[in-house]
């Protein structure tokens, strides 16, 4: 065999052998984009069989009891709507009372349950011998707590302190009442009785203000032990022989160099909006993972 026939022959091998590799390939193609094409049409085919039979199933009770979520959280929010109006309606009506004109004591002390609030004048002696304190409390400016004004360690020890309650008899009728003369820092308790005291008769002007429940967490008062940390008028009317008839002195009546007047808080926390936001949020966002599961039969994720 010459040269000329080797090449030849060798050409054709190579061909050949091309030519069956491209027939191969064409043929069958990549084996791994094979198995994956056909691990892809499994995975899809079983999720539509899932799909399909979670079809044919009902909500059942456990899905009916989870749809409950959203239901209750769109109540929530709708009640808070509700309790959102109310304390803008309460502070409208307590802005509203304490600016009103100053009213007489009435004649019957019964009326007063239908006047907290309202500024009352009334003219007479100070009984400074019977007074005593509640707290500890903190400070109010122009209605409400320096607490919550400013925040921080050093504000809320700068305001704690405590109320004076003093006894003050009536001129014009055989009457005495109990009046909170204002707020004293804690650092001044124990001096706060050799202050500048006014013995004169004297006209003075208070915002009614009711009796009031034993707040929760806070201790009992001991009368006894001259521990007071609530306003119970019937109990302190006892200690200083006075009527149940309790106001707060406006901070235009405070004595010199006495306690600070105007202890009538008329600024309430009002978070009802956020609370509004939150649980129509959660509503919302709940009802669409239910409708998006049970409904549409699609996985939450």
């Amino acid at each position: 065999m010459n040269l000329t026939a080797v090449k030849m022959l060798g050409n054709s091998r190579a061909a050949r052998y091309a030519f069956d590799k491209r027939t191969h390939v064409f043929l069958f193609g990549n084996a791994n984009m094979q198995a994956r094409c056909k691990s892809k049409k499994i995975m899809h085919k079983a999720v539509e069989i899932n799909r399909y039979q979670r079809s044919e199933e009902s909500i059942g009770v456990y899905g009916y009891c989870l749809l409950g979520v959203p239901i209750a959280t769109f109540a929530l929010g709708t009640w808070q709507i509700k309790r959102w109006r109310w304390k803008l309606d309460l502070i409208k009506t307590l802005k509203y009372r304490t600016s009103a004109e100053p009213i007489d004591l009435p004649s019957d002390l019964d009326e007063l349950k239908h006047k907290e609030y309202y500024p009352v004048k009334v003219k007479g002696k100070f009984l400074y011998e019977k007074e005593f304190l509640i707290g500890p409390r903190s400070l109010i400016l122009d209605g409400e707590a320096i607490s919550e004004k400013s925040g921080g360690i050093f504000s809320r020890k700068s305001g704690t302190g405590y109320y004076v309650i003093t006894p003050f008899k009536l001129e014009d009728r055989d009457l005495t009442i109990m009046v909170n003369r204002g707020w004293i820092s804690k650092s001044d308790r124990a001096s706060f009785k050799i202050e500048n005291k006014i013995t004169d008769s004297m006209e003075i002007v208070g915002v009614i203000r009711a009796t009031e429940k034993r707040p929760t967490f806070v201790p009992a008062n001991a009368p006894s032990k001259g521990v007071w940390h609530y306003r119970d008028l019937n109990a302190m009317a006892k200690i200083a022989a006075a009527e149940p008839v309790y106001i707060e002195l406006l901070p235009g009546y405070s004595t010199p160099r006495g306690p600070i007047g105007g202890q009538t808080r008329i600024t309430l926390r009002n978070e009802h909006l956020s609370y509004i936001i939150t649980w129509y949020g959660l509503s919302a966002s709940t009802c669409y993972m239910w409708f998006r599961y049970f409904v549409q039969k699609l996985p939450l994720i």
